[in-house]
């Protein structure tokens, strides 16, 4: 999700210095307080944005794939939302990789098309998994079509071992201009993986599934789209 909706979802617990709120008057003696701290999505600092721009670097490293791979795909219902449809594909790094894994996604219901790159690193020392996403409008585009188009990243994710996550999202009614070079960079990386996974050949009848299930307008393309893969 993306803009407020985005920041509600991202809390965390944190220490009460965060947050200077007292204890909730129903606590009970002996137990630790609980601080909740409202993450700035749209505006990250500026060592949240050095520790996003690290893990971006480590991540646009020519992918060096092992031989394993792993293919799902799936429908989830769930209550008071929408039905959606999924494919997964998932590949492990050469060992000499600082890379583990990387998984990359596709989910699709009645208005959106997802994507999302996850990449985890091999030492948690530098950051424990990277998520990268994008989405188009369903009906605006066949799942198929997205596979060509380098989609820009509207949402960046680091999670890390023993501390908060940093997120950075767009935010259309905000100045963010100081953050487009990260979100640049994510959708490079993006496109870079969708090629080195080799998706359209993988994953080719899954998307086809995929496709079965939506309303798709012919003719039309994503207004999200900047250019076109070779």
């Amino acid at each position: 999700m993306s803009g407020t909706c985005v920041s509600q979802q991202d809390q965390k617990a944190v220490a009460p210095a965060a947050q200077g709120a007292s204890p909730a008057p129903t606590q009970q003696p002996g137990q630790p307080p609980v601080r909740v701290n409202y993450l700035n999505v749209c505006a990250p600092g500026k060592e949240e944005q050095a520790e996003i721009k690290s893990a971006l670097a480590r991540a646009a490293a020519k992918p060096s794939f092992a031989a394993d791979f792993e293919v799902s795909r799936g429908r989830t219902t769930v209550e008071d939302s929408k039905d959606a449809r999924f494919v997964r594909l998932r590949k492990d790094f050469s060992v000499e990789s600082p890379l583990l894994t990387a998984q990359y996604s596709m989910s699709s219901d009645d208005t959106n098309i997802i994507e999302t790159l996850v990449v985890r690193s091999r030492d948690p020392k530098q950051f424990h998994e990277l998520s990268l996403e994008d989405r188009v409008t369903s009906g605006a585009v066949a799942a198929t079509g997205v596979l060509g188009m380098d989609t820009p990243v509207s949402r960046i994710r680091l999670e890390r071992f023993s501390k908060a996550s940093i997120v950075l999202t767009r935010c259309p009614e905000q100045d963010q201009k100081a953050y487009e070079p990260l979100f640049n960079q994510a959708t490079d990386i993006v496109s870079e993986y969708r090629k080195a996974m080799a998706l359209r050949n993988t994953l080719g009848s899954d998307i086809n599934w995929i496709n079965a299930s939506q309303a798709a307008k012919p003719g039309t393309t994503s207004p999200a789209a900047r250019k076109k893969q070779p």
